[in-house]
Protein backbone atom coordinates (compact mmCIF):
# COMPACT_ATOMS: atom_id res chain seq x y z
CA UNK A 1 0.00 0.00 0.00
CA UNK A 2 2.44 2.20 0.92
CA UNK A 3 4.66 1.66 -2.06
CA UNK A 4 1.58 1.67 -4.36
CA UNK A 5 0.76 5.44 -2.59
CA UNK A 6 4.67 6.82 -2.93
CA UNK A 7 4.67 5.63 -7.06
CA UNK A 8 1.34 7.40 -6.90
CA UNK A 9 2.55 10.52 -5.82
CA UNK A 10 5.50 10.08 -8.03
CA UNK A 11 3.38 9.27 -10.99
CA UNK A 12 0.89 11.81 -11.18
CA UNK A 13 3.21 14.59 -9.96
CA UNK A 14 1.39 17.80 -11.06
CA UNK A 15 -1.91 16.16 -12.83
CA UNK A 16 -4.58 14.14 -11.23
CA UNK A 17 -4.72 10.18 -10.77
CA UNK A 18 -6.40 8.19 -13.58
CA UNK A 19 -8.88 5.48 -12.32
CA UNK A 20 -6.81 2.94 -13.45
CA UNK A 21 -3.95 4.38 -11.46
CA UNK A 22 -6.30 4.64 -8.25
CA UNK A 23 -7.32 1.09 -8.18
CA UNK A 24 -5.22 -0.48 -5.53
CA UNK A 25 -7.07 2.01 -3.38
CA UNK A 26 -10.41 -0.27 -4.23
CA UNK A 27 -8.72 -3.86 -3.88
CA UNK A 28 -7.16 -2.52 -0.36
CA UNK A 29 -10.26 -1.20 1.23
CA UNK A 30 -11.97 -4.53 0.09
CA UNK A 31 -9.49 -6.58 1.92
CA UNK A 32 -8.59 -4.19 5.30
CA UNK A 33 -11.40 -5.66 7.33
CA UNK A 34 -9.70 -9.29 6.79
CA UNK A 35 -6.01 -7.61 7.05
CA UNK A 36 -7.12 -6.23 10.40
CA UNK A 37 -8.31 -9.14 11.98
CA UNK A 38 -5.56 -11.18 10.60
CA UNK A 39 -2.80 -9.11 12.18
CA UNK A 40 -4.51 -8.88 15.63
CA UNK A 41 -4.86 -12.74 15.66
CA UNK A 42 -0.95 -13.02 14.97
CA UNK A 43 -0.45 -10.01 17.43
CA UNK A 44 -2.03 -12.07 19.95
CA UNK A 45 -1.08 -15.96 19.14
CA UNK A 46 2.67 -14.51 18.73
CA UNK A 47 4.20 -16.62 21.55
CA UNK A 48 1.88 -19.71 20.34
CA UNK A 49 2.38 -19.07 16.94
CA UNK A 50 6.37 -19.18 18.16
CA UNK A 51 6.54 -22.01 19.88
CA UNK A 52 4.34 -24.80 17.48
CA UNK A 53 7.28 -23.91 14.88
CA UNK A 54 9.98 -24.72 17.02
CA UNK A 55 8.18 -27.75 18.36
CA UNK A 56 7.99 -28.52 14.58
CA UNK A 57 11.55 -28.16 13.74
CA UNK A 58 12.28 -29.81 17.08
CA UNK A 59 10.37 -32.52 16.19
CA UNK A 60 11.90 -33.46 12.50
CA UNK A 61 15.32 -32.18 13.34
CA UNK A 62 16.46 -32.13 17.06
CA UNK A 63 19.45 -30.36 16.23
CA UNK A 64 18.45 -27.39 14.45
CA UNK A 65 19.61 -24.84 17.12
CA UNK A 66 22.37 -26.43 18.01
CA UNK A 67 25.56 -24.76 15.79
CA UNK A 68 28.90 -25.51 16.83
CA UNK A 69 28.20 -26.86 20.76
CA UNK A 70 26.25 -23.32 20.75
CA UNK A 71 22.34 -23.38 21.72
CA UNK A 72 20.99 -20.62 19.71
CA UNK A 73 17.38 -21.34 20.46
CA UNK A 74 17.22 -17.64 21.80
CA UNK A 75 18.84 -16.46 18.83
CA UNK A 76 16.38 -17.87 16.21
CA UNK A 77 13.24 -16.50 18.69
CA UNK A 78 13.85 -13.02 18.62
CA UNK A 79 15.06 -13.07 14.64
CA UNK A 80 11.90 -15.40 14.24
CA UNK A 81 9.69 -12.96 15.86
CA UNK A 82 11.11 -10.06 14.04
CA UNK A 83 10.04 -10.99 10.24
CA UNK A 84 7.03 -12.80 12.32
CA UNK A 85 6.11 -8.80 13.49
CA UNK A 86 7.42 -6.94 10.46
CA UNK A 87 5.56 -9.72 8.35
CA UNK A 88 2.06 -9.09 9.58
CA UNK A 89 2.70 -5.34 9.46
CA UNK A 90 3.59 -6.04 5.84
CA UNK A 91 0.07 -8.11 5.31
CA UNK A 92 -1.78 -5.11 7.19
CA UNK A 93 -0.21 -2.60 4.72
CA UNK A 94 -0.61 -4.94 1.74
CA UNK A 95 2.92 -3.70 1.30
CA UNK A 96 5.39 -6.86 0.18
CA UNK A 97 7.15 -5.08 -1.87
CA UNK A 98 8.44 -2.57 1.03
CA UNK A 99 8.97 -5.88 3.26
CA UNK A 100 10.98 -7.25 0.95
CA UNK A 101 13.48 -4.32 0.59
CA UNK A 102 13.52 -3.12 4.06
CA UNK A 103 13.72 -6.23 6.34
CA UNK A 104 14.16 -9.48 3.90
CA UNK A 105 17.09 -7.87 2.02
CA UNK A 106 19.16 -7.23 4.68
CA UNK A 107 18.26 -9.72 6.59
CA UNK A 108 19.12 -12.54 3.57
CA UNK A 109 22.76 -10.82 3.98
CA UNK A 110 23.01 -11.59 7.79
CA UNK A 111 21.75 -15.17 6.99
CA UNK A 112 24.27 -15.97 4.34
CA UNK A 113 26.79 -14.60 6.54
CA UNK A 114 25.98 -17.21 9.02
CA UNK A 115 24.67 -20.01 6.79
CA UNK A 116 21.29 -20.00 7.94
CA UNK A 117 19.47 -20.71 5.17
CA UNK A 118 18.31 -24.08 5.59
CA UNK A 119 17.20 -22.89 9.46
CA UNK A 120 15.50 -20.44 7.34
CA UNK A 121 14.01 -22.25 5.01
CA UNK A 122 12.75 -25.20 7.56
CA UNK A 123 11.35 -21.99 10.01
CA UNK A 124 9.19 -20.37 7.18
CA UNK A 125 7.78 -23.33 6.02
CA UNK A 126 6.84 -25.07 9.21
CA UNK A 127 5.19 -21.31 10.28
CA UNK A 128 3.42 -21.81 6.64
CA UNK A 129 2.09 -25.15 8.44
CA UNK A 130 1.29 -23.55 11.91
CA UNK A 131 -0.57 -20.76 10.48
CA UNK A 132 -3.64 -22.64 9.93
CA UNK A 133 -4.02 -23.24 13.87
CA UNK A 134 -4.29 -19.28 14.03
CA UNK A 135 -6.02 -17.72 10.74
CA UNK A 136 -9.12 -18.63 8.97
CA UNK A 137 -8.81 -19.76 4.96
CA UNK A 138 -9.74 -15.98 3.73
CA UNK A 139 -6.93 -15.07 6.00
CA UNK A 140 -4.06 -17.25 5.43
CA UNK A 141 -4.63 -16.51 1.37
CA UNK A 142 -3.68 -13.12 2.17
CA UNK A 143 -0.90 -14.03 4.30
CA UNK A 144 0.85 -17.83 3.23
CA UNK A 145 2.02 -16.05 -0.18
CA UNK A 146 4.44 -13.13 2.75
CA UNK A 147 5.63 -16.36 4.39
CA UNK A 148 6.44 -18.05 1.20
CA UNK A 149 8.50 -14.78 0.32
CA UNK A 150 10.25 -14.86 3.57
CA UNK A 151 10.90 -18.69 2.50
CA UNK A 152 12.78 -17.80 -0.52
CA UNK A 153 14.05 -15.17 -0.18
CA UNK A 154 15.92 -15.69 3.53
CA UNK A 155 16.14 -19.96 3.13
CA UNK A 156 17.44 -19.23 -0.31
CA UNK A 157 20.94 -21.13 -1.07
CA UNK A 158 23.81 -18.61 -2.48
Amino acid sequence: MLTNVQSLIHNSDGRYASDQELMFFQTYLSSVGTRLRAYQKIQRAEQQIIAQVMAQLKAQRPSTFQVGGQDLTAKWQRDTVRVLRYSATALLLDDTERFKETLLTWFQSIMRAFKTQESCHLTYTAMQAVMPNHLNAEELKLYIPILELCRVVLGAAT
